[in-house]
């Protein structure tokens, strides 16, 4: 065919159509949908794969964590067997728990005195107040040797030393606008010649000290970092000494929220703690004369209440053993003049409780005492020695020794007891005993245990 023919034949179907019948529309429409159809199908198909995709990612991922997670819970099962194991091989973990009490203090350092006589070696050590102030000491050489520098430094101390005036000192000063009466550099100074070590962390026997925040007013435990100042904001009594600065955080005396820390031994695992106080257990407080002296009173009251209040709340297998001092007038937060004579009390206290608990070597008391035992339970089932006066065992599982004075005072819970507590036994002429105390006791059902000391001060 011509080529103009050839046109004129293409140009009659572009505009009416070929031989078929078919529009060119239509054909146009065809054309588009099925590129339409084919662009779909691959766009889902595509969404399809990625979706897959990202669903078996998360599939995989999800089963990997949960893999890691149980791995992790059953790491740490295994370690906490490990623990559990390696303390069953160690056997019963013995701390050793100072309270605060001021100047009264040296009366810790008789107990500490007759305690390494007879071989005692704490496994950890915990102390607030001046009880931080002896705990660290001791912590850095738990030897009959560092217990006689110890007494050596007590024996030294003057209110000059400690308590350094100035040239306008006076009972102004209470009322000034300052952080404290005294500077804190006469206790700084007694403290870094009588620890041994510069770094809690590096203390013969672990050691951790407790201090109060004025940041939120919680208790702060050190257990690691400078022991001067850790020590230092342990003993720094209100208004006397200045808060202590420790990370950018101010801190005061530790016996204002934990005069007694019984309960961070407790919780550190300890199943036997010997408490060293300063005082009588029973707390007795003056008449007051003025208001200031009604404000004090209600503060110490209040800080005996935590001691008295773990004590009722000492847990099964938990034995506590109480080495308290004297019941005497309160003296002035500054009088260490009767520093050879509250470290004698310590002494006869400290003697009795080593005769009649055991403590130190094996069979060190055996030939005078009666050994006591804990029941199933945790209470005690009986350790008296015979014959002393204000010794007296409850025989419904409470245990309690008083020693010669004018007056009986022992505390100690038996999980048998209908009272559960015992708390001021009288003897013929006892006075301010020591307890032995047994857990797995209901606060609900006990009486509170009274407290042990006058003064939250180093």
């Amino acid at each position: 065919m011509p080529e103009g023919c050839l046109i004129r034949a293409g140009y009659r179907e572009a505009r009416y159509g070929d031989a078929a019948g078919r529009s060119p529309a239509g054909s146009l429409f065809g054309e588009m949908l099925f590129a339409a159809a084919g662009t779909s199908f691959v766009v889902v198909f595509t969404l399809f794969v990625v979706v897959t995709v990202v669903l078996i990612v998360l599939v995989i991922r999800f089963t990997f964590q949960r893999a890691a997670v149980a791995r992790s819970r059953w790491l740490a099962e295994q370690a906490e067997l490990e623990e559990d194991e390696e303390e069953e091989e160690r056997g019963p973990i013995t701390a050793l728990v100072l309270a605060g009490g001021g100047v009264r203090g040296a009366v810790q350092v008789g107990m500490l005195q007759v305690l390494t006589e007879h071989g005692f070696v704490p496994d950890r050590i915990y102390g607030s107040s001046v009880g931080a102030v002896n705990g660290a000491a001791f912590a850095g050489d738990p030897t009959r040797g560092g217990v006689e520098r110890m007494t050596e430094t007590w024996t030294g101390l003057t209110r000059e030393l400690v308590y350094p005036q100035g040239r306008l000192h006076g009972p102004w000063l209470y009322f000034q606008q300052r952080d404290s009466v005294y500077a804190n550099s006469g206790l700084r100074a007694v403290i870094q010649e009588g620890v041994a070590f510069e770094r809690l962390e590096d203390a013969v026997i672990p050691i951790e000290v407790v201090a109060t925040s004025l940041r939120d007013g919680r208790e702060r435990w050190f257990t690691y970092g400078p022991v001067v100042d850790a020590v230092l904001a342990s003993a720094a009594i209100p208004a006397v000494f200045p808060p202590v600065e420790i990370d950018g955080e101010r801190f005061i005396d530790g016996g204002v929220v934990d005069n007694v820390p019984v309960r961070r031994a407790i919780d550190a695992g300890a199943t036997r703690i010997v408490v060293l106080l300063c005082s009588s257990p029973i707390y007795k407080p003056p008449s007051s004369k003025r208001p200031v002296e009604s404000i004090l009173n209600a503060l110490f009251i209040s800080i005996h209440a935590r001691f008295a209040r773990d004590m009722t709340q000492l847990p099964p297998g938990v034995e506590v053993i109480v080495c308290s001092g004297s019941e005497e007038e309160p003296r002035d937060f500054d009088d260490f003049s009767a520093t050879h004579e509250l470290i004698a009390q310590g002494r006869k206290e400290a003697s009795e409780v080593v005769l009649r608990y055991g403590l130190g070597r094996a069979g060190a008391a055996s030939s005078t005492t009666q050994p006591g035992a804990l029941d199933g339970a945790g209470g005690v089932v009986g350790a008296v020695a015979p014959g002393g006066d204000g010794a007296g065992v409850d025989a419904d599982g409470a245990t309690a020794v008083g020693r010669d004075g004018p007056e009986g005072a022992a505390i100690g819970v038996g999980p048998d007891s209908p009272d559960g507590a015992a708390t001021g036994v009288e003897g013929a002429e006892g006075v301010n005993g020591a307890g032995r105390v047994g857990g797995d006791t209901d606060p609900s059902d006990h009486p509170a245990v009274p407290s042990t000391h006058p003064e939250p001060g180093t």
